[in-house]
């Protein structure tokens, strides 16, 4: 419990001093704003999907445009799979592979993320490809929901790189720090905002226009559904076909 006021006041004075500009936005969302649904062969007893949490979920997206980039998307998305770490503000989370062969994230790989304060972050790989890769939260984390890490090439040319979670607090108790106090969601927003720009250091280019921040809240009657109407969707079609 001693590590969270010391990693709140960490977070509190980088964030404070932050050069660079950060562009926030707050809307109402929807259904739509859910995440993608849960691999059936993902899920067991140690899952913690967005319906097991509490309060209203936050949709929040990071994304950086990055200027001068040395690398593609497949080679910083390579790179930040390789050693996470490498990414990772250490004042507020360092990530221990827990299951899975030694190297990037695979499916099914697990990692403990040592975070501030009485909780530890549990988490497991539900998807990876060539420019992303997704994890869902497990019993004992702060949160529940998903985060998905990504880059691609934006319509002007730049590398752009982005971090997606949909999470609402995982217990009462978060959802006191979480939602009502903001302290963890804040502490959240400083980490992935410092993962963007460490980022586009690792592609060996410099951030323009700032950081992009968009939320979306979702009311808590609409995370017990837990899957949005587009994965629903998806799924419907997929079953169809087959």
């Amino acid at each position: 419990m001693l590590r969270f006021p010391l990693g709140v006041l960490l977070v509190s004075w980088q964030y404070l001093w932050r050069v660079t500009a950060l562009h926030r936005s707050e809307t109402p969302g929807d259904a739509d704003d859910l995440p993608p649904r849960l691999a059936e062969h993902l899920t067991d007893e140690w899952s913690k999907p967005l319906s097991d949490g509490v309060g209203p979920m936050f949709r929040r997206r990071f994304a950086v445009r990055i200027e001068g980039a040395a690398m593609t998307p497949e080679e910083l998305m390579e790179a930040v799979a390789a050693n996470l770490n490498r990414v990772a503000p250490s004042t507020v989370a360092v990530f221990h592979k827990t299951r899975g062969k030694a190297g990037p994230p695979c499916e099914g790989d697990e990692y403990r993320v040592q975070m501030p304060g009485p909780w530890d972050g549990p988490v497991r790989v539900l998807h990876c490809d060539a420019t992303s890769f997704r994890l869902g939260t497990l019993r004992g984390h702060l949160e529940a929901g998903q985060i998905q890490f990504s880059a691609r090439t934006a319509e002007d040319g730049l590398l752009e790189f982005r971090t997606e979670a949909w999470s609402r607090a995982g217990d009462r108790l978060a959802d006191l720090l979480y939602s009502r106090l903001r302290v963890a969601k804040e502490m959240q927003f400083n980490m992935w905002v410092h993962f963007c720009l460490r980022a586009a250091a690792v592609a060996g280019g410099r951030v323009v226009g700032g950081v992009r921040i968009d939320t979306r809240s979702i009311p808590e009657e609409l995370c017990r559904r837990g899957t949005s109407d587009a994965a629903d969707a998806a799924d419907a079609a997929g079953a169809a076909g087959g």
